[in-house]
């Protein structure tokens, strides 16, 4: 059973800090997949991590909502940021160019879609709004060899 560790984020500075932190530990390969409802800051996190990995704070980060995925050229290589809300199930990835994805850095909104092609060697990051503004509690399983650089 993975590792995991559950991280109180007390505010969007906070959330940010444990993005840029896990953004200095990917590499070519990876799937980190982001859990939790509506508003719990799937895309807020996905956004501050990209941003970090790029090196520039002022990257634009469209959420692919619509679109499905976007694609990033990072110095760790090429990210794709998938939002799977509109996919039914794991049938419509191939269109999507998942296969080939997966040879660089994955970053998965409602993994949940992807079914059997849910990566078994993933970061998972569950993210629960909590009650004060901005505020939100993240229990990170996965990455055992990588997990306790997050947590210090």
């Amino acid at each position: 059973m993975p590792r995991t560790i559950t991280l109180d984020l007390p505010d969007l500075p906070a959330t940010h800090a444990l993005a840029a932190g896990l953004a200095r530990l990917l590499r070519a390969g990876d799937a980190v997949l982001l859990e939790g409802p509506l508003g719990a800051g799937k895309s807020e996190f996905a956004r501050a991590l990209l941003r970090a990995a790029a090196g520039d704070p002022a990257l634009e980060v469209p959420s692919p909502t619509f679109t499905l995925v976007q694609s990033y050229d990072l110095p760790a290589g090429t990210a794709h940021h998938f939002d799977l809300y509109r996919l039914d199930g794991p049938d419509g990835l191939a269109e999507l160019g998942w296969d080939e994805a997966r040879e660089g850095i994955v970053l998965v909104e409602w993994p949940d879609r992807l079914g059997g092609e849910r990566p078994v060697d993933a970061l998972t990051i569950a993210l629960e709004p909590q009650p004060a503004e901005e505020a939100r509690r993240a229990t990170l399983s996965g990455w055992d060899e990588r997990l306790e650089a997050l947590a210090a």
